[in-house]
């Protein structure tokens, strides 16, 4: 089975991911890990379309049961037949501008008050995450993902991002369950 988790930043889509992989014989993959080269620090230098969805469909091949999270509006119309499910988590936009906060803070520590780069770079990330709820932006938003969803050819569970974890894991742990069994 096929699984895609995707939302705006910070709503928690890799964490979801992590802990279904954690409880089942899925493998998570994080669409970060394909289009961010490697760098220190992170999230510097994109990777080019054409290598970031090569080396992803090979790995997204070679496992049986797949859980990839991140969002792939952008990423080609192939990308929107090959799920058996999908999940969409929403979160309110100040929880979650605050989760991306802490994490800025935990990803960078004291550089992030000392180091003039990694502020620019927080700094331009935050501003852009804070953007998904307007409907006239035109980069990753909620608008975009919702009609993005549209497109897609598979079942949508849309899950709240309030929810706990535990949660989450079982609403979605019971999907695919029900999935597997019909």
């Amino acid at each position: 089975m096929k699984v895609l988790i995707f939302g705006a930043s910070g709503s928690g889509t890799t964490t979801l991911a992590k802990e279904i992989e954690k409880n089942t014989d899925f493998v998570h993959l994080d669409v970060d890990d394909y289009y961010w080269k490697k760098t220190e620090p992170p999230f510097q230098e994109k990777i080019p379309l054409t290598e970031r969805n090569k080396y992803l469909k090979a790995d997204f091949q070679k496992y049986k049961n797949v859980i990839i999270s991140g969002s792939m509006v952008s990423w080609g119309k192939e990308w929107e037949t090959i799920f058996d499910l999908a999940i969409f988590i929403h979160l309110d936009n100040e929880e979650r501008m605050h989760r991306l906060y802490q994490r800025e803070k935990q990803r960078y520590g004291e550089k992030l008050y000392t180091d003039q780069k990694i502020q620019q770079t927080s700094k331009a990330f935050l501003d852009w995450a804070n953007e998904y709820e307007n409907p006239d932006f035109e980069g990753r938003s909620l608008k975009i993902h919702m009609n993005w969803m549209e497109s897609l050819d598979c079942k949508v569970l849309r899950i709240n991002g309030k929810m706990i974890l535990k949660n989450k894991t079982e609403k979605v742990l019971t999907e695919i369950n029900n999935m597997a069994t019909s």
